[in-house]
C-alpha cells in the first residue's frame, strides 16, 4: 500500500511546489511515464498528465517550468487500489467527505462552497469535489459520500474568490 498524502499548501508527497519540472518529472517516475502537454506559442505553462495505481492525477506548471498545483481524482467505481489520497490521516477517496471536511475545519480553516458539489479552503489551497455521473453511494442530498478528487496548490490559488 502507498499513500499520497496531501500537505497544503506545499504539495502532495513526493512532489513540492516550486519545484522545477525536471526535478517533479523524476520525483513522479516510480508513478510511470505522464503525458506532457504544452507549452504552446502563447501558453507557456504545461501540465503532466497520468495515473498512479488507478489515481489519476495532473501536475501543473507556472509560465516559469515551477510546479503549482496538484490534482488527484479517485480511481472510479469498481475500480480497486492498494493507493490512499490521505489527508490528517483519512482517505479522502473512501471515508465520507464530512469526516475529511470536520478535519479541516478543526485546523481552523474555512470551508467555502461555489457549488453544492465543490468546496474550497481559500488561503490553503485545498479544493474538493463530489462530481460523478458514476453510480455511487449518495447522502440525503443526493451528493457521493466521499471525493472524487481534491486540488492541492499554493496558498494564493483560491485568492479570486475573495474579490
Amino acid at each position: 500500500m502507498m499513500d499520497l498524502v496531501l500537505d497544503p499548501p506545499n504539495g502532495v508527497h513526493p512532489l513540492r511546489f516550486g519545484m522545477a519540472f525536471g526535478e517533479a518529472m523524476a520525483a513522479v517516475g516510480p508513478w510511470g511515464e505522464p503525458r506532457v502537454i504544452g507549452p504552446r506559442p502563447g501558453r507557456p505553462e504545461r501540465r503532466a498528465v497520468g495515473s498512479f495505481d488507478g489515481v489519476g492525477y495532473t501536475a501543473y506548471f507556472d509560465g516559469d517550468g515551477c510546479l503549482s498545483a496538484v490534482e488527484l481524482w479517485w480511481p472510479g467505481q469498481g475500480k480497486a487500489t492498494a493507493t490512499r489520497v490521505v489527508f490528517d490521516g483519512h482517505d479522502v477517496f473512501a471515508d465520507p467527505a464530512e469526516d475529511v471536511l470536520r478535519r479541516v475545519r478543526e485546523r481552523g480553516w474555512a470551508v467555502a462552497a461555489p457549488d453544492a458539489e465543490s468546496l474550497v479552503v481559500p488561503g490553503v489551497s485545498l479544493g474538493f469535489t463530489r462530481r460523478t455521473s458514476q453510480e455511487v453511494r449518495r447522502d440525503a442530498a443526493g451528493l457521493p459520500l466521499s471525493f472524487t478528487s481534491v486540488l492541492v496548490a499554493g496558498a494564493d490559488y483560491y485568492a479570486f474568490l475573495d474579490a
